[in-house]
């Protein structure tokens, strides 16, 4: 018998792994627009929450990373000191309860929160600690990773700081920022600090520049997951028949299940694709990477996990059968020690499906 075509509630209900998303992307509008107020920051457009989340989505949907990077002056302007921060991990862990997630790497450049009294170690703390007050004793696990920004010269500092909080609520370390002429290269020292200390992390490669991006970002850095790789898509060709012949990058990606934290809505408001049907996330999974499903930034999106998923059944007719795939790819690639990844799969994620598949 065919799946049926899942409804609203049960996406809505169903358990949500989520390894890409961006603290300072996913505050509510109404939070935004309090900590300007309690903190003197006189910058915003609007002091309306209904106006600022919509021009928080339209100036992000410009097609352009770059522009798109412009709307976080906002959020990060308002995240300057520890109860801001502190507040802001609260919200977003209840957030994504409400929206179902069960586990979720929430991401941070602890070198944005300094420009008043903060060190990074505080910003750290503030945040791991909002994180906790929301999520403890509740079905949410969450935990954060330290993104450096690759314009700046902070990485190897960033690094270090998250191995110093590696038992303390952090999981893993990142770049991010402008990907075109910052090469995730420049960061190598950075890199080999995380690989000689045993600790995990990602790289943004394959957003807004292509294959080689990807490939300094694998065989030069070592990167256990890619954050957006979407342009790997560069490396796939296919023929008249609609065959699809893979490129020797991209055969390595799919061979060594390197994970791709793919965010569809965030790569059409920065001009990876027109549509969202035409996203190669499809392909993707019909060739069987290791495909994961992640908001990116919630605000400047308008999205959640929930309105990504129900994108995806959408816009390509995905069934739950295909969302427990996806969500069971997540949880396998997520940097939680193994023996506490493999209980949520089985103890959680897999039956939970299971009672919403009716079998």
């Amino acid at each position: 018998m065919a799946a049926s075509t899942p409804t609203h509630d049960e996406l809505f209900a169903a358990p949500k792994v989520l390894l890409h998303d961006h603290l300072d992307g996913g505050l509510r509008p109404e939070t935004v627009i309090e900590l300007a107020d309690e903190t003197g920051y006189s910058g915003l457009p609007t002091t309306d929450p209904a106006e600022l989340a919509e021009w928080m989505k339209r100036g992000a949907d410009r097609k352009d990373l770059v522009l798109y990077l412009d709307t976080f002056a906002h959020t990060t302007g308002v995240m300057q000191d520890a109860d801001a921060l502190h507040r802001v991990a609260r919200e977003c862990a209840e957030d994504l309860l409400a929206d179902g997630v069960v586990y979720a790497e929430v991401r941070f450049a602890p070198e944005l929160h300094t420009d008043k009294a903060l060190s990074m170690d505080d910003a750290v703390e503030a945040v791991t600690s909002g994180f906790e007050d929301a999520s403890s004793g509740t079905a949410l696990t969450v935990k954060t990773l330290c993104s450096a920004m690759r314009q700046n010269n902070l990485s190897l500092e960033v690094a270090q700081l998250a191995v110093r909080w590696r038992d303390r609520g952090v999981l893993g370390f990142d770049i991010a920022g402008p990907e075109n002429g910052f090469p995730p290269d420049d960061h190598m020292l950075a890199f080999q600090f995380v690989e000689r200390e045993n600790f995990h992390f990602t790289i943004h490669a394959g957003e807004a520049y292509g294959p080689k991006s990807i490939w300094k970002a694998l065989q030069w850095c070592g990167a256990e997951r890619l954050g957006h790789g979407v342009r790997i898509i560069d490396d796939i060709t296919i023929d008249e028949d609609g065959e699809a012949h893979l490129g020797h990058l991209a055969s390595y990606i799919r061979d060594r299940r390197i994970p791709l934290e793919l965010c569809p809505s965030s790569n059409l408001h920065t001009g990876v694709v027109d549509d969202l049907a035409d996203h190669p996330i499809r392909l993707f999974k019909d060739l069987k990477f290791r495909v994961t499903l992640n908001t990116d930034n919630r605000l400047m999106s308008d999205i959640s996990m929930t309105k990504e998923m129900q994108n995806m059944v959408d816009s390509f007719g995905w069934t739950l059968e295909d969302m427990q795939w996806m969500t069971v790819n997540a949880m396998k690639s997520a940097f939680l020690p193994f023996d506490e990844r493999l209980s949520l799969i089985n103890d959680v994620i897999k039956p939970r499906y299971a009672e919403l598949r009716g079998i």
